[in-house]
């Protein structure tokens, strides 16, 4: 392997390295997180070296830390002595193997397992005036010199220290299922009939960028006329700490003028494609994880297992088909006149065709 990231501590006495900063999240299982620290022991001054795996929610800034309460909360850390080593060794994948050649014998290898109830890595989209770090979920691997792994009266110097971040990532599955549908009988009053409209999905699972197919059915037995189709597809993120709270953004809407006359049926399909690129100024929209100033898009649809309770920061999606019925008489304002069904999607990025774990890109930071 010849391309690595690397980060070395400000004295230059511990250097960390990664194989790749990406790790998928297979839902029932995630990948292992591998590495190697180079451990020079004329700086350690009788000390050990630790590193840990931190999973966090960061709900503000660096900068507005305050009488030394900070902004981040881990929801999940593990910790590990690396130096002097405290175990055998054990089966050593073939990335380990290439990272422990490339560094050479003051070489220590660790490895983590995340467990599968973690959220992904996630951004909350910063407003135009805002500064310093997004808020969101973020994965950090830090190696550090210190006499205890976790002393709170020892002070720990940032030039004893040097971090990577990581991301946890979800690819769409494999396997596409058919789509959700949904249906609805509305009636209106001075009306003996309904509208009933009738939606669904192509398939389940679309991909960041393409066009969400929507079949629309609808039968207006009223003597009133559906003067017009909107199509959203709205965002759901629950931010899930002490307590859970859900926020809704709409990321895309079309409406279409399309009308469907009284007593008459309606059939068509329609395309909608929420992107990010169209919602760069909305704050507080949740996109995916990205390291130093990558592309990235929307938040991706989080996948779990539904048995433990995930905290953190949670995605979900749904389409929304709305009907506007046109009101009649004098008493037509008096009662709701749309007809909406919502249906779930789920939007995610497919895997990387040929994707191997030991192909990295080189960096420094």
């Amino acid at each position: 392997m010849s391309k690595v990231f690397k980060k070395t501590s400000g004295n230059g006495t511990i250097a960390l390295y990664l194989g790749k900063r990406d790790f998928v999240d297979n839902v029932d299982s995630v990948e292992i997180v591998e590495g190697v620290v180079k451990v020079d022991p004329s700086g350690l001054n009788n000390r050990k070296v630790y590193v840990y795996l931190a999973c966090a929610f960061r709900y503000g800034s660096d900068d507005l830390d305050v009488i030394g309460l900070t902004f981040r909360r881990d929801i999940w850390l593990h910790r590990i002595q690396v130096y002097p080593p405290t175990g055998g060794s054990e089966a050593k994948s073939p990335m380990m193997e290439s990272l422990l050649k490339k560094v050479g014998e003051q070489g220590h290898a660790f490895s983590f397992q995340m467990p599968p109830n973690l959220p992904c890595s996630v951004s909350l989209q910063p407003g135009l005036n805002d500064s310093g770090k997004a808020c969101g979920v973020d994965f950090e691997i830090k190696a550090y010199i210190a006499n205890a792994p976790d002393n709170p009266d020892e002070v720990i110097q940032k030039k004893d220290t040097c971090r990577l971040m990581i991301r946890k990532i979800q690819f769409a599955p494999a396997n596409n299922k058919a789509g959700a549908k949904a249906d609805l009988s509305k009636q209106f009053m001075m009306s003996d009939k309904p509208v009933h409209l009738e939606a669904s999905l192509e398939k389940e699972v679309y991909y960041h960028g393409d066009p969400i197919t929507v079949k629309v059915q609808i039968n207006n037995e009223t003597n009133k006329t559906v003067k017009k189709i909107k199509i959203s597809v709205n965002q759901l993120t629950s931010v899930v700490l002490y307590s859970s709270d859900t926020y809704v953004k709409e990321v895309c809407a079309q409406e279409f003028g399309e009308t469907v006359n009284a007593i008459s049926t309606f059939e068509k399909s329609f395309q909608v494609t929420p992107l990010l690129a169209n919602n760069k100024e909305k704050r507080g929209l949740a996109v995916d994880g990205r390291l130093k100033d990558q592309d990235t898009n929307l938040a991706s649809t989080t996948l779990s297992q539904g048995e433990k309770e995930m905290q953190g920061i949670i995605i979900s999606y749904k389409v929304k088909v709305t009907l506007t019925v046109s009101s009649g008489g004098l008493l037509g304002g008096l009662t709701g006149r749309d007809v909406v069904v919502e249906l779930p999607v789920t939007l995610m990025s497919p895997k990387p065709a040929g994707e191997s774990d030991i192909t990295v890109n080189t960096t420094d930071g």
